[in-house]
């Protein structure tokens, strides 16, 4: 890979796809599947290196972090878990030599199904895992521990599963300090560590609790709280503590690292969607997908889809249409599956459950279908190493 391409990383029920583009991001191409076909719920790749890694799993493979070395022409899977097809294999032999299977035992056990979230930070590589725990390998992906401190938080009992389960499905970093991190996780909320996990505080706090208006769904803000079922989160670059979050009602700001949230949601069309995007430079350019509600289909309003852009950190919208299908869209972006490239104008895409992925090289002005038909798209990140 020449150093002015750009890679879309794409995690899907059907394993990894790579969509290549040149270095003026065009041309695009699709490379895969790869990882043997396991859901991959995301993947990510190092800048400086080059290193993929997709994380995922099922009921039926367990949990496993999946390595390339050569920018995705081979794969390395590192499991964590069992799944059913080992008590399948356990029990017969011709099975297990087919899928050249081993008795030999896993880290976690049974403890976990899936890898949900992956970051790489300050040499260590993070995995998010449901149910929610928070999992820390030094070694890039080959071996792993679990941070205590998060998975035996005071308020753990009280965490409750979101539509997909308990997840923890969001994972951010500071550039600038190894010791902090915040994650998400639904139904939970926020949760952020200044001491490289060993504590953590629960951080869903409204910034003006008198303001916020009374809603009868169990995940609107009430309490003083947000809402715990957090979709999304973004940590805005050069801004050391300004957060962005999409949650199940609504889209949140907060200046302070998540000590206090204040509701952007006015000027757009619904308080529900699952991503949310931060400019690479600019801390106040914001993107979201909204969807219709929970409840009626969870795909854009009217059937025609937009991503809605703020310039002012929230405190206004617009929508950007042109390129997107505006009659009988009824797909759905879930929550990772939005990124962006750190070109000026900076790059934008999204993926959607029906396979397509869309880019924007105009900052989110106009979008190009770069590719269609692959498997449901459960993640969307970008390599970009210009």
């Amino acid at each position: 890979m020449s150093g002015s391409d750009i890679k879309v990383l794409v995690g899907t029920t059907k394993g990894t796809f790579i969509v290549n583009g040149g270095a003026d991001r065009s041309g695009w191409t699709v490379k895969g599947p790869y990882c043997d076909g396991w859901s991959i719920n995301h993947v990510i790749g190092d800048t400086e290196t080059g290193t993929l890694w997709a994380g995922g799993g099922s009921d039926w493979h367990g949990a496993g972090v999946w390595r390339s070395d050569d920018g995705g022409e081979s794969w390395e899977v590192t499991r964590l878990t069992k799944g059913e097809q080992d008590e399948w294999a356990a029990n017969d032999p011709g099975f297990a030599e087919m899928i050249g299977w081993t008795d030999d035992p896993l880290p976690f056990g049974d403890r976990f199904s899936q890898i949900w979230s992956l970051r790489y930070a300050h040499g260590t590589l993070l995995a998010g895992t449901k149910p929610a725990r928070l999992l820390a390998s030094r070694d890039g992906g080959r071996t792993w521990e679990t941070l205590d401190g998060l998975t035996n938080h005071p308020s753990a009992d009280s965490w409750n599963p979101g539509g997909a389960g308990l997840v923890l499905h969001t994972i951010l970093s500071d550039p600038a300090d190894a010791q902090k991190l915040w994650v998400g996780i639904s139904a939970a909320g926020v949760f952020a560590t200044e001491d490289g996990g060993e504590t953590w505080e629960r951080r869903n706090r409204l910034s003006n609790a008198d303001a916020c208006r009374h809603h009868d769904h169990p995940a609107a803000p009430r309490d003083g709280e947000t809402g715990h079922c957090v979709h999304n989160m973004m940590r805005a670059n050069g801004s050391a503590d300004l957060l962005y979050q999409q949650n199940h009602h609504g889209v949140w700001r907060s200046g302070d690292g998540g000590r206090s949230w204040e509701d952007i949601t006015e000027g757009l069309p619904s308080t529900f969607g699952f991503p949310i995007h931060v400019h690479p430079r600019d801390p106040n350019m914001i993107w979201t997908l909204p969807l219709n509600g929970d409840s009626i289909g969870r795909y854009p309003p009217d059937a025609a889809a937009a991503v809605w852009r703020s310039c002012d950190g929230g405190q206004s919208w617009q929508d950007h249409r042109q390129g997107l299908p505006q009659k009988g869209c009824f797909f759905t972006v879930l929550r990772q599956a939005m990124a962006g490239d750190t070109r000026d104008p900076a790059g934008i895409y999204f993926g959607t459950n029906s396979g397509s992925v869309f880019a924007s090289t105009d900052e989110g002005a106009s979008w190009d279908e770069v590719a269609r038909h692959l498997p449901t798209i459960l993640a969307v990140e970008v390599l970009d190493q210009a």
